[in-house]
């Protein structure tokens, strides 16, 4: 069995050091950085058993999955997609990856804020309302905040007026390399980002900061036993971080 990351840009990507800890080397996990999505995806059609799915290709493995997971359906984003017989089967595991992470933290969330619109984003308001939270989204697009929340279930806030809110917990899925809102108050929120190679919020002060790197791992503890059958070397895993 072989199986790959798609995505742009992967590099400094975590998880092959993660699948290889998980399996102890038994199994290859290659990184595919491509620009085009019909190129990444061609070489998984062609070569590989799974998939693991990054920004920005995470609505496009969506559309080609033929068989979603609820976590997929809802969040209409795919982050692993597996071959199974002549099907190609979608799932959704960042939802995992986020709700296990903000349990582990040990702290009551009620009202949610998640910050962007794109795949990340979408599993994250997933994530929060499994959590039994309220969700409202944001996004430098007010017209792709508005939109996602129409679909989601959930309420807009608008860039310009987030210095009003008070969420007591922040779900943040904008690249390190992206302005940090100016009105977003961090100080009584529990603060999970997405971002773990260049984070933009780690130095904040906020109630608890949740890296990405937790995130990723639960993610993948939810998601390799999908790939393999077999359950991940959780000890190794949680090491490798």
């Amino acid at each position: 069995m072989k199986f790959a990351l798609i995505g742009h840009p992967v590099e400094g990507s975590l998880s092959p050091r993660l699948f290889s800890a998980a399996y102890d080397g038994r199994y290859p996990y290659d990184l595919i950085d491509r620009e085009c999505f019909e190129d990444a995806w061609r070489l998984f059609l062609e070569q590989y058993d799974g998939i693991n799915v990054t920004a920005p290709f995470k609505q496009d493995a969506f559309a080609r999955a033929d068989v979603l997971s609820e976590e997929a359906r809802r969040s209409g984003a795919v982050n692993l997609v597996v071959k199974k017989a002549d099907k190609l089967y979608g799932y959704n595991t960042d939802v995992d990856g986020i709700v296990l992470a903000v349990k582990e933290s040990g702290l009551p969330v009620a009202d949610a804020l998640v910050v962007g619109t794109g795949g990340a984003a979408r599993a994250a308001i997933v994530a929060a309302q499994k959590l039994g939270c309220r969700v409202s989204v944001t996004g430098r697009s007010e017209e792709k905040a508005q939109a996602l929340a129409a679909q989601s279930g959930c309420q807009t806030a608008f860039w310009k007026a987030l210095e009003a809110l008070r969420p007591n917990l922040i779900i943040y899925t904008l690249p390190g390399g992206a302005p940090v809102p100016a009105g977003l108050n961090f100080a009584g929120s529990v603060v999970l980002e997405a971002e773990y190679k260049k984070p933009a919020l780690s130095g904040f002060p906020c109630k608890a900061y949740i890296p990405g790197q937790r995130w990723l791992l639960w993610q993948a503890a939810a998601g390799y036993g999908l790939f393999t059958g077999e359950k991940p070397h959780m000890e190794n895993l949680i090491n490798a971080i």
